[in-house]
């Protein structure tokens, strides 16, 4: 499993910049997204144009007040297939803009995601994120067919890991109180981009106490083991895909995948603007 989660882990930049890079935003508002429809829509577009219930549901961790907002109005302004085209077009201008298109043996990478991804797409049950981005098409170019294959990885673990959360009976924002608390990413950015009142955020925190998962501000003991379990069984119900690779091609796709996630990353594509 450490491998598998090595292999996701390194490559997952390549996807992640998507939501931070200019050529996003550009691109949807050009259509009539801005701000936060912007990435609602886009994420969402597989789906096609559904209730924005749907996408309260599988996004888990917004708060529904912001979906319902971004979404409305979204599919008068535009299409489902406009969005996904410009979401494409947004992905490849961006990584070519960094050269990760010129990186050493992007095919043998390619290969080895698609082949994880393509296995993934055999076990769509449970996961409706994973199962709406499995049944677009794969783009020709490449560098497409690498930010494909890591989006599908990436929404095949999402859903897992929500599925994890729910057998725990961690809510939504229970789940981004727990981050939190690792200090992994600052509550001010969990707060803008997820928009939970105060009032709750603070009424969530006080039961997250009561239940001892957390010590004031940060994770109890048996807050920091609920979040292995829960990390661990994510990593589990992510096999099916990075099985298929097997430990060597796990191995492989880590090691190769390295200098991919840390050109994003050092491009500053991650970012918030």
């Amino acid at each position: 499993m450490k491998t598998a989660r090595a292999a996701w882990r390194r490559l997952e930049p390549v996807h992640a910049m998507i939501y931070f890079v200019p050529e996003g935003r550009r691109r949807y508002a050009e259509l009539g997204l801005n701000g936060p429809a912007g990435y609602f829509a886009s994420r969402s577009a597989p789906f096609g144009p559904v209730p924005a219930e749907l996408v309260v549901s599988a996004f888990y961790n917004f708060h529904p007040g912001l979906v319902r907002g971004a979404l409305d109005g979204a599919w008068d302004t535009t299409t489902p297939g406009q969005v996904l085209d410009a979401r494409y077009a947004a992905a490849d201008e961006a990584l070519r803009r960094v050269g990760v298109h010129e990186l050493p043996h992007l095919d043998e990478v390619v290969a080895l995601a698609r082949r994880a991804a393509e296995a993934a797409c055999a076990h769509p049950q449970g996961r409706p994120l994973f199962a709406a981005h499995a049944a677009l098409p794969w783009p020709e170019e490449p560098l497409l067919q690498l930010w494909h294959a890591q989006t599908l990885l990436r929404e095949f673990r999402g859903d897992g890991h929500v599925a994890s959360l729910l057998s725990e009976g961690v809510g939504g924002l229970e789940a981004l109180l727990l981050h939190a608390a690792t200090g992994e990413v600052s509550v001010s950015v969990l707060k803008a981009t997820r928009a939970w009142p105060e009032e709750e955020w603070t009424g969530t925190r006080e039961r997250l106490r009561e239940r001892g998962l957390l010590d004031g501000d940060g994770l109890s003991p048996e807050g920091e083991r609920l979040r292995a379990h829960i990390e661990d069984r994510t990593d589990r119900l992510a096999l099916p895909a990075y099985g298929a690779l097997g430990e060597a091609g796990c191995e492989r796709l880590a090691e190769l995948a390295r200098p991919y996630g840390r050109t994003v990353v050092d491009a500053g594509l991650l970012k918030l603007r």
